[in-house]
C-alpha cells in the first residue's frame, strides 16, 4: 500500500497497480464475509459486473476458508433487451467470473419481468455487503448523474443511461461503437446500495482518475453520485496509483 486517507467517513486506500488493488480488496472483503459468518447463518452480497472488478474477482477467488455455501449474491444492475447469454450482461459477466466457479448458497439474477420480485428478495435477505465500482461519470450502478437520487424511495428502478456511461462501455471495450450500447437499465438504487453494512469500492486505471477526485473532493450532490460513499460508515475506496493520480494527498 502506498498510501491511505479519509473523505469524510470513507477510508481511500491506495496501491501500486491494480493487481495489488485487487488483492488488498479481496482479503479485505474475505476477512468481512469470514467475521459475519462466524455471527450469522447466511451472508448476502451485492457485486458490480465491470472489467474495474477483474483483478478483484479473480482474487477473491483464491481466498480460503470461506462458508461460500452460506452465501447469497445478488448483482446490482443490468442492461434492459440485451440477452442475458451476451458476454455484455453483467448477469452473464459474474455468472463466467465469479458465480460458477464458486459454491453459492443461492445466486439471484436482475431480469426485465423482475422487478418487485428482485426488491422482495433484497428485502428478504437485507444486504450484509456490497463490492462495487465507480463510473467515469461517478455513477454507481447505474444511477447515473442524471438519475441519481440520495433519497430514492425505490428498490431497483429503469433508468436512461447517460451518453458518457454508454461511451464508458466502449471504452471498456464491451461493446465496439456507442450505438450496440443498451440505452435503458435496471438498477439498485442509491439508499439500496448504501443500506449495506460494508461497502468494498474497487476504482483502478487512469480513465476513473477525474472520478476519484470527484468522489473524495467534490461537493456531494447527485452530480457526482460517488460522493455518497463519504456518508457510509464501513466503507472503503480501493484504488491504485492511476486512478488515485488527481487526488490531493497529504504529504508525509
Amino acid at each position: 500500500m502506498i498510501q491511505t486517507m479519509t473523505a469524510g467517513q470513507l477510508e481511500v486506500r491506495i496501491y501500486e497497480n491494480r493487481r495489488r488493488m485487487g488483492d488488498a480488496a479481496a482479503e479485505a472483503a474475505a476477512n468481512t464475509i469470514r467475521t459475519l459468518l462466524d455471527k450469522q447463518k447466511q451472508v448476502n452480497i451485492i457485486f458490480a459486473a465491470a472489467p474495474s472488478q477483474n483483478e478483484f474477482l479473480e482474487a477473491l477467488q483464491q481466498q480460503a476458508n470461506i462458508g461460500w455455501s452460506r452465501t447469497n449474491a445478488f448483482h446490482m444492475d443490468e442492461y434492459i433487451g440485451l440477452s442475458s447469454e451476451a458476454p455484455q450482461a453483467f448477469g452473464n459477466f459474474l455468472k463466467t467470473r465469479l458465480f460458477d466457479a464458486l459454491p453459492f448458497r443461492s445466486v439471484h439474477y436482475i431480469n426485465d419481468s423482475s422487478n418487485q420480485a428482485y426488491a422482495n428478495l433484497l428485502l428478504q435477505y437485507p444486504t450484509d455487503i456490497v463490492c462495487m465500482g465507480i463510473g467515469e461519470n461517478g455513477h454507481i450502478a447505474f444511477n447515473d448523474p442524471p438519475v441519481a437520487d440520495f433519497a430514492d424511495p425505490q428498490v431497483i428502478k429503469v433508468v436512461e443511461l447517460d451518453e458518457v456511461c454508454r461511451q464508458q462501455q466502449v471504452n471498456d471495450g464491451c461493446f465496439t461503437q456507442l450505438s450496440e450500447v443498451p440505452t435503458h437499465a435496471l438498477t439498485l438504487t442509491i439508499p439500496t446500495l448504501m443500506k449495506a453494512r460494508y461497502v468494498f469500492c474497487m476504482v483502478p486505471g487512469p480513465a476513473k482518475a477525474k472520478a476519484v477526485y470527484d468522489t473524495v473532493h467534490a461537493g456531494m450532490k447527485t452530480l457526482y453520485p460517488s460522493t455518497i460513499l463519504r456518508t457510509h460508515p464501513a466503507a472503503i475506496l480501493f484504488l491504485d496509483e492511476q486512478s488515485a493520480g488527481l487526488l490531493e494527498l497529504q504529504k508525509a
